[in-house]
């Protein structure tokens, strides 16, 4: 027996148009569900659901009254529908804003796309630059802001085996705002001053020999710093 993943399924469901809701014809909002379990406790059945949010639905409008009667709770109902065999049912809710935190946004889901198609390239372009040893490729990668954090992240660490000298200014005067790129990136200037036996002056911030004494650009004297 094969079991769906939970991106085939909502594959499936997006690839199909949305119900309406039986009660007041309005479009339902695709759900994802919340990983507490509801009712008898035996899950959800599936990983999605449209649920009507129209809050002038006569289901949710009159809700409040047959609730508050009947069980003396604060609480009305929204329609649900089940993707798979189209039934429909109610899911309690206690205010305006309930369950509205699981709603899925068509834009949100391209957007993710997107950014997994933009680290994919990513990761693909700098295994390139890797076999090539083109580090100048790995540096454009780590300066370009527009780029996901983990593609900008691998190739900070790239450039840390593979990065020359000429780098280390470029790192050095970049603002990158994220406190796991800005370790990388120092992590990896270290990386490159090892292997080349260097250091920055703690003056000027010019590059010197590691051994160095008296720095060559600013003649103070480095020994011991």
């Amino acid at each position: 027996m094969a079991f769906e993943t939970k991106e085939q399924v909502l594959e499936k469901i997006l690839s199909k148009e949305k119900p309406n809701c039986p009660h007041c014809s309005e479009e339902m909002s695709l759900w994802e569900v919340p990983p507490v379990a509801m009712g008898d406790g035996l899950g959800w059945g599936t990983p999605y659901l449209y649920i009507c949010f129209n809050d002038d639905c006569p289901l949710y409008r009159e809700g409040w009254d047959n609730i508050r009667e009947n069980y003396g709770q604060t609480a009305s109902y929204r329609c649900m529908c089940y993707p798979e065999g189209g039934n429909y049912e109610c899911i309690p809710v206690f205010g305006p804003q309930g369950a509205k935190g699981q709603i899925i946004d068509e834009q949100v889901l391209a957007e993710e796309e997107a950014l997994k198609e933009a680290t994919k390239q990513g990761f693909l372009t700098l295994a390139e630059c890797y076999r090539s040893n083109d580090w100048q490729t790995v540096l454009e990668l780590l300066l370009d802001g527009r780029l996901p954090g983990q593609v900008r992240i691998k190739a900070a660490e790239m450039l840390g085996d593979i990065g020359e000298l000429k780098a280390v200014e470029a790192m050095r005067n970049h603002k990158f705002g994220i406190e796991r790129l800005v370790k990388q990136v120092e992590e990896s200037i270290h990386k490159i001053h090892d292997r080349n036996f260097t250091r920055e002056c703690p003056f000027c911030a010019e590059i010197i020999k590691k051994r160095a004494k008296l720095c060559k650009h600013c003649g103070k004297d480095v020994a011991g710093q």
